[in-house]
């Protein structure tokens, strides 16, 4: 009896080892044959589906960032309209394209969409015309690497943002990031290249690890454009404002020295600064950043499927994928760690909130101040003030994550924002008084975005109307131009 029971149990374990084997034979084979090109993939090649015949994991994963069901506290894919959130920003951005629209991007696959829809754009009303230069496409699709290598950098950036509808198609992509032939994650936007230049550092000397971030660097940073670039005057080139390194003292250091502002502000005006998304400078400044984690390895987690490893370009956020972003490394439950995410980001924003509360009155009171025959000199440091405060504040609003990336430099920037705010608001209280006004200026009702934007002068149902008859008419063109010309390029392929 015994002798029969432990042939039955060698048998179960011959059979369980055999089918282990089996196992590790199949998945060895199937990553061993895990890259068979398809398709050779042209150096100046735009089209994602086409790089997706020769790596089809990863463009399936890519093709997931068209989906906007996730929402989180502070983010997400879904579509959320900042400005009804937060009708403060209308005034904020008064005389600003910002004022207008302002929505949550929905993620790398809508890029063009978003675009073309966004008020921001105007509408253009034939080639050659709209109100934003060419270079607000630098960061929106792998068809600017291809027109800068064809056409050449500071030609890619002169002219007006429709200049290039018909020749900006695809959505951010396999070649904003790689080198087609090698696969290599490479640098396409020169001005990541032109930035550490000014720092004296050499980018080549980059390892792997660094480059799964620097390659998210290309855009997730503050720029401004710079008009007055030597021998090429009148061009807005593309600049990354790190010369005096990527603080933001150092940055408002910097365009203070050359005397730039993005725009002046309609009710106070002051000359203000606009941040972008120095996503990549605050990230540097956090504790994942100092143990060596890269912007992939949370957004862009490895994962696994038939034995083969491969580096998920669903680009979203981590908190929809705990499993793969967080707990490879923390060992807590999942909505523990979403919970601390939360905490850090409610905390910022209560402090932002307060901020932005008083940057409001301040541009209103520096406005009456103008009405009561304020003088420029008089205004001076008023202006300057408002101007410093509200960039840390924007530093740290639209940095988006950095709340959570780097929550104690963030809560210095804006701390140091409220300080700046009072003590310009002092400096309004006591030259109203001068000017005879003695009693608190009263506030507008901004309760709500369209009566923050009737407040500033914005007719918005015009802009509506113009924006859906450019989309009408316009873009339907731009993209039958399109289609033509990768028609005749797999032509012209097909018969080489």
């Amino acid at each position: 009896m015994k002798n029969k029971v432990l042939f039955v149990v060698t048998a179960i374990v011959v059979f369980l080892l055999g089918l282990l084997a089996s196992s590790i034979i199949n998945r060895k084979n199937e990553s061993k044959y895990k890259y068979l090109p398809q398709v050779e993939i042209n150096e100046n090649e735009p089209r994602n589906e086409e790089w997706g015949k020769n790596f089809p994991r990863e463009y399936q994963s890519f093709l997931q960032t068209s989906e906007t069901n996730f929402a989180t506290y502070q983010g997400g894919s879904v579509m959320r309209d900042m400005l009804e959130e937060d009708p403060n920003l209308v005034v904020l951005w008064a005389g600003y394209g910002f004022s207008k629209d302002y929505n949550q991007g929905r993620g790398h696959y809508y890029a063009i969409e978003d675009l073309h829809n966004s008020l921001r754009t105007g509408a253009p009303k034939g080639d050659g015309d709209g109100p934003m230069p060419s270079t607000c496409w630098t960061c929106k699709s792998p068809d600017v690497p291809r027109l800068m290598n064809e056409n050449g950098i500071t030609e890619f950036y002169q002219g007006k943002w429709a200049d290039k509808g018909p020749e900006v198609v695809n959505a951010i992509g396999c070649a904003d990031c790689h080198d087609s032939k090698t696969m290599k994650l490479t640098i396409t936007r020169p001005a990541l290249i032109e930035a550490f230049d000014a720092m004296g550092k050499d980018i080549n000397k980059a390892t792997h690890q660094e480059m799964r971030s620097l390659v998210c660097a290309q855009c997730h940073v503050e720029y401004y454009f710079n008009k007055k670039m030597p021998g090429k005057e009148g061009t807005p080139y593309l600049v990354f404002p790190w010369k005096n390194g990527m603080s933001v003292e150092a940055m408002e250091k910097y365009y203070d020295e050359i005397d730039f502002a993005d725009w002046t502000h309609k009710i106070s005006k002051a000359p203000m600064l606009k941040a972008q998304h120095p996503g990549y400078e605050t990230y540097l400044t956090g504790v994942h950043a100092d143990r060596g984690v890269s912007c992939a390895d949370c957004h862009m987690p490895y994962k696994s499927e038939g034995g083969q490893k491969f580096t998920d370009h669903h680009i979203q956020s981590p908190l929809n994928n705990v499993a793969n972003a967080c707990q490879v490394c923390h060992r807590e439950d999942a909505d523990k760690l979403k919970n601390n995410v939360f905490e850090r980001q409610k905390k910022s924003t209560e402090i932002r909130l307060q901020l932005e509360s008083l940057l409001v009155k301040g541009h209103v009171e520096a406005g009456k101040a103008w009405e009561l025959g304020a003088t420029k000199e008089q205004m001076k440091d008023i202006l300057k003030g408002l101007r410093h405060a509200q960039w840390r504040w924007d530093y740290a609003a639209a940095a988006h994550g950095a709340s959570f990336h780097s929550p104690v430099e963030t809560a210095r920037v804006l701390g140091t924002g409220l300080i700046k705010i009072q003590d310009t608001r002092l400096k309004l209280a006591r030259l109203l008084a001068e000017l005879g006004h003695n009693t608190p200026v009263k506030m507008p009702d901004i309760s709500t975005k369209e009566k923050a934007q009737k407040y500033i002068g914005l007719n918005v149902e015009k802009m509506k109307h113009d924006k859906k008859e450019f989309k009408k008419n316009l873009v339907p063109k731009w993209l039958e131009e399109a289609k033509k010309r990768e028609a005749g390029y797999n032509s012209k392929k097909a018969s080489e």
